[in-house]
């Protein structure tokens, strides 16, 4: 009877991590579309701090951390904030760019920024 409680408690908490880790969709791990969702996040998002143009040719773009960019492709553009968690590894654009916008594997690689390391 003595292990029923704490069995009981580490089960609820394995539940309630795996539920919130299943609410995420794969984009809120790279950041979110460089939209103003309201007032005070307009300043963030309003203008990109630089442009990328994909071509057939493009098979990978860097980027950094906490920094807005503007996709241009084709005629069609989306800008993107990536303020997601820090990436552990490269992810493929299509993941975040609107259906349609690459017809070929561009890679992202996003770089840590200065805020990243405070104080150093």
């Amino acid at each position: 009877m003595k292990l029923l409680v704490p069995s009981i408690a580490a089960l609820a908490l394995s539940a309630a991590s795996l539920s919130a880790g299943a609410a995420l969709k794969p984009s809120d791990l790279f950041g979110e579309p460089a939209r103003a969702p309201s007032a005070e996040r307009a300043i963030i998002t309003a203008v990109a701090d630089r442009t990328i143009t994909i071509t057939d040719e493009t098979k990978w773009v860097n980027v950094t951390r906490y920094e807005v960019v503007r996709f241009v492709s084709n005629g069609r553009e989306f800008a993107w904030y990536f303020d997601g968690v820090d990436q552990p590894r490269p992810f493929d654009l299509t993941q975040i760019a609107p259906a349609g916008f690459v017809d070929h594997k561009v890679t992202v690689y996003v770089s840590p920024s200065e805020r990243d390391f405070p104080g150093g």
